[in-house]
Order: C-alpha cells, then structure tokens, then sequence
C-alpha cells in the first residue's frame, strides 16, 4: 500500500510502498477514505516532538474509512462497513478506563504516535474501538470528527459544562476553536470568538459568534470582554497553546467561573493563586473525548449542529501530503484532508 513515512524531524514525508497490515485477532483493516491533517502533525515534523514510537511511522490521527477486512474472532463488522476510528484507543481495564475516563487511559495508544497512522491506504485497528459512521455523514471531510470535533464536544459538554445562557470565549480559531464555537453555542452559549484573523472571525460569526474580537487591533481586550460579558465570562476556552492566551483567557472569567486549556502548550502559565482561590476559579485540562461521546458528537454532526463541510476547507491527494501539511502551516486553512 502507499503510505506517508515520518522519517525525522525537519524532513518531509516519504511517499513509498509498505506492507498492507494484516488484522489480527479483534482487529479490523480499515480502508482509509480520508485522514484530517492536524496541528499535531507539525509538532512532530517541525518542532521535534517525539512520537512515542520511534520513527519510521505513518502519522495521522483522525481516520474515517470503511472495513475492508475482519481479522480472527470480529464477529460485530463487516466488510463495507462505515467507520470512524478515535484518535486515541482505550485499553478499557485500567482504573481511568473503568471510572469512565477512557480518554485519559493509562495505557491510551495514539495512531500516528504510539502506532501506525492512517497517512495510507489502510490502517488496522482493534474492532472494540470504531465507531459507527452513518450514511449521511461524508467518511472524506467525517475524519475531522476523530479529533477537530470530538476533542471541541468533550471540552465544552464535559469539562467546561457549557450550559444555555452561559457567556463563552473561545480563543483560537482553527478547526478546534471553530468547533468549540459552533457546540458551545449549539448547547445554549452565547459564544465570544477571540483569533488575529479577521477571516476566521467572520467563520466564527457564521457558526454562531455572537461577538468576536481581533486580538492584535483590540486594547484591553480582557476588560472589553468582561464588560461585553456583564462582569466577566462563564467558561474560557483555550485552544491556542501558548501561555501569554491562557493568561488573558483567565483574565476574561468572573467569579466562579472556569479556564479550559484545550490547546497543547509546554509553557508554564503565570497565575495569581490566591485570586483563583478567593473567586473559586477552576483552572481544567482537557484530553480528548471518552469513546462513549463518540455517536453524541457525531449525531451533532448529522444533525446540523457542527458544520462539517464548511470546517474543512481544503482537501488533497495521499501523494501531495507535502501540499498538505504547506496548507496547514499557512494559517488560512480552517481543516486539511487528506485522501489516499
């Protein structure tokens, strides 16, 4: 099969031919229709993050595509079936697992990190954890659910508890902002879209902004959103990655209200902790999506809710991945796919 090959750090992807994997027991051999190019991506091939598994290895975490093949003891697919595969596969034994915490699996293994990805025609995984795609859901631009929509889902339902009539700032724009826009203000929030492009504001007026902000032409912009807000804003979400954002998002919250940092960051973030702990701040991290969330975030995809076509902007051929991942770096991309 033809696959791309993260070799090292500062290199490109190598297209080249590989063994087709064979499913082994519980396992099913998905056929790639489409894998979402992401942020993640870069970190490994531009910034030196190391993948669990030591190179070479197929990147590309957000796969949807159809069984091709069950492997020994599968008795709930078939071939042909539609699929969705997590970005991140539960061992579904250990304690977090087992509380309901799968997304933060103590044995978790990530495709395009701890194991192949799906940058290639076929990837295998175990059957336990697909999820079923419905037939009114497109598999090319429904790969983006495996991350850009289940990540943005668990982050407002679960961790930040976005409730109608909430007020909400999102900070970042790109496809996990946009999608963190668009649910928190299908469940009821009046969302506040925070980014330094006036291109992606408007995206985020579309998908249900009631305000935005440029961050670069905006002075004050923590006191002009506490007042926007009537004294500050219910739950902030932070999908930039960088500490100087997280500091202004905290800076947005009123009393008792909640920081969301969805975006990665190895920086260390500056707060005063006796004003979170005099106004009863929470400060959440959050991972993911637990497998159960997975049909939820899906159904409001299918529904309408989540504006799938319009988040992914640009699509390319396996064989122009470095087109892809140019795309991505750009900065004007919303989401990039890729279909082998």
């Amino acid at each position: 099969m033809k696959a791309a090959v993260f070799h090292a750090p500062h290199q490109p992807l190598e297209l080249v031919d590989v063994p087709t994997p064979e499913p082994r027991a519980g396992e099913v051999l998905v056929r790639v229709a489409g894998c979402g190019v992401c942020h993640t991506d870069l970190h490994y091939i531009d910034h030196g993050t190391p993948t669990f598994k030591p190179p070479p290895i197929i990147l590309g975490h957000e796969v949807a595509g159809t069984v091709a093949e069950v492997g020994a003891g599968v008795t709930s697919l078939t071939a042909g079936a539609r699929v969705l595969i997590p970005a991140v596969l539960s061992c579904g034994h250990c304690t977090l697992c087992r509380s309901g915490r799968e997304n933060i699996c103590e044995n978790s293994q990530m495709l395009g990190n701890h194991i192949d990805g799906g940058y290639a025609e076929f990837v295998a995984v175990p059957a336990k954890d697909v999820v079923h795609m419905p037939d009114d859901v497109p598999l090319v631009e429904g790969s983006i659910i495996a991350d850009a929509v289940t990540t943005p889902y668990h982050a407002v339902v679960r961790r930040g508890r976005v409730t109608p009539g909430d007020w909400v700032v999102v900070f970042g724009c790109g496809g996990v902002g946009l999608s963190l826009v668009q649910i928190a203000s299908a469940v009821g929030g009046r969302v506040i879209a925070v980014d330094v492009k006036d291109a992606k504001l408007e995206t985020a007026r579309r998908f249900g902004a009631t305000a935005v902000f440029n961050a670069t032409t905006t002075k004050k912009l923590d006191k002009e959103i506490r007042a926007l807000s009537g004294g500050g804003v219910d739950v902030a979400f932070e999908a930039v990655g960088k500490a100087a954002t997280q500091e202004v998002a905290l800076n947005c919250l009123a009393t008792g209200a909640r920081l969301v940092l969805v975006g990665y960051s190895p920086e260390t973030l500056p707060f005063n902790a006796g004003r979170v702990m005099f106004r009863e701040i929470e400060v959440l991290g959050s991972l993911g999506c637990r497998p159960v969330d997975y049909p939820r975030a899906i159904e409001m995809v299918r529904q309408g809710h989540v504006r799938l076509l319009d988040l992914v902007t640009h699509r390319f051929p396996l064989d122009r991945i470095a087109d892809a991942l140019d795309t991505l770096r750009g900065g004007d991309a919303i989401r990039v796919v890729v279909i082998p």
